[in-house]
């Protein structure tokens, strides 16, 4: 497990400076500290301050290395104020994020996204699909459900008059529909101003109550992940002025990949070939044989375990202890852990909710872009308060051309 902090003398050897110079760091802003603690006087120092200063001395002396590591798991390249991961967990502005997931619906995590405030009521208006969406989610019926929510932001976004007004309180009231208006896409069904779990619950699992406390979750736990390739695409598409609707429709785009959200339907894949849990050794043991890996298990991010994986399966089976497909899970996890040593991720988690409650196919990657749209959408208000262009430059390794000298 990384550590947190250093001590002043840990910080300066670190960094090869004299403790006067850390001391200059931090009433800089580069290095934040704090009260140890206890009966002593002294200070702490943050250690992911210190490393990331440590970081940029090698980077210096090889830009083109820095460049590359940036982009590939590498040191931060963006500031924001949205989710911090750290020790095997992950915090939405001060919040941890499990605790609010087990206590907090979706809009009220938006409050916290968009506005800083779990109180903000940012949903009380009414809520009505205008004719011509409704017609639209006629003839998109036969896609898959985040391809519904797409085209249906495609075409609110003509709908908004206020669709490009990229001022902060503009931008929440735009959120506000396109949360709503993607959900209409994953059912494929009108929706009103119930809240969105509710309104899922009603048209996925119409006899299971207790789906709608797990959708809130799914969908919280979902909501942010810090910099991942979604997060990036909307923001970036935001830097470059467009509107909310169309960082959205970005970070759909970018999640459906299968080395993003898109991932959950190769576990869905994965548990529909082992079907019996006296299956799972066997499955796993013949794909790993053949090169294929153990989809929905293990996370560079979280050595010991996902978190959001290890909640929302506690609550699943809170909810319904005696589910079949539950049972199958917990096979295949621990047929899973017996092989690889590795844990489950979020998107094994979503599979087996979207399989122990039977949704509809593409239920669980809609319930991952629900959840990651509020997180989208706050990283594009930061962007367009930034105003800053996401522009990197590339590092060209083609043929050169003819020089040519008079």
């Amino acid at each position: 497990m990384s550590r947190r902090y250093y001590t002043a003398q840990e910080a300066a050897e670190a960094l090869g400076i004299s403790r006067a110079t850390l001391y200059a760091y931090v009433s800089r802003g580069l290095v934040r500290s704090e009260e140890a603690g206890g009966d002593s006087r002294a200070r702490r120092y943050n250690a992911e301050d210190v490393d990331r200063l440590l970081a940029r001395k090698g980077q210096r002396a090889d830009p083109t290395l820095a460049a590359q590591q940036a982009l590939d798991w590498g040191t931060p390249i963006l500031e924001s104020a949205l989710t911090l991961i750290a020790d095997g967990r992950f915090y939405y502005r001060g919040h941890d994020a499990t605790d609010l997931a087990q206590n907090r619906s979706l809009e009220e995590v938006a409050g916290l996204f968009w506005a800083d405030d779990l109180a903000a009521e940012l949903f009380g208006e009414p809520f009505e699909l205008s004719e011509r969406l409704q017609g639209v989610q006629m003839r998109v019926a036969d896609l898959r459900a985040v391809e519904r929510m797409q085209g249906t932001l495609i075409v609110a976004t003509g709908e908004d008059p206020g669709a490009f007004d990229l001022r902060p309180q503009a931008v929440v009231r735009s959120g506000v529909r396109i949360l709503r208006l993607l959900a209409c896409g994953a059912t494929s069904t009108p929706v009103d101003g119930s809240p969105i779990a509710l309104s899922l619950q009603q048209r996925w699992a119409p006899d299971q109550p207790a789906a709608c406390k797990l959708f809130d979750a799914a969908m919280v736990l979902c909501a942010d992940h810090e910099l991942n390739v979604s997060a990036f695409t909307a923001r970036s598409v935001a830097s470059a002025g467009s509107s909310p609707y169309a960082a959205v429709i970005a970070g759909l785009s970018a999640l459906q990949g299968i080395r993003h959200g898109g991932y959950t339907e190769r576990v869905e894949a994965l548990l529909r070939e082992v079907s019996s849990p006296d299956r799972s050794a066997q499955v796993l043991a013949e794909r790993l044989r053949r090169g294929g890996g153990v989809p929905g298990f293990g996370l560079r991010l979280y050595p010991n375990g996902d978190p959001r994986a290890r909640l929302l399966l506690a609550l699943i089976e809170d909810a319904l202890p005696s589910n079949p497909d539950l049972h199958l899970a917990h096979a295949v996890a621990a047929a899973a852990q017996e092989l690889t040593g590795e844990e489950p991720t979020v998107d094994f988690a979503l599979a087996t909710l979207s399989r122990v409650l039977a949704l509809p196919d593409g239920a669980a990657l809609a319930l991952f872009a629900l959840g990651r749209a509020v997180g989208w959408l706050g990283h594009a208000i930061e962007q367009y308060a930034a105003a800053q262009l996401i522009r990197p430059r590339a590092r060209y390794t083609g043929r050169m051309p003819s020089w040519t000298t008079d």
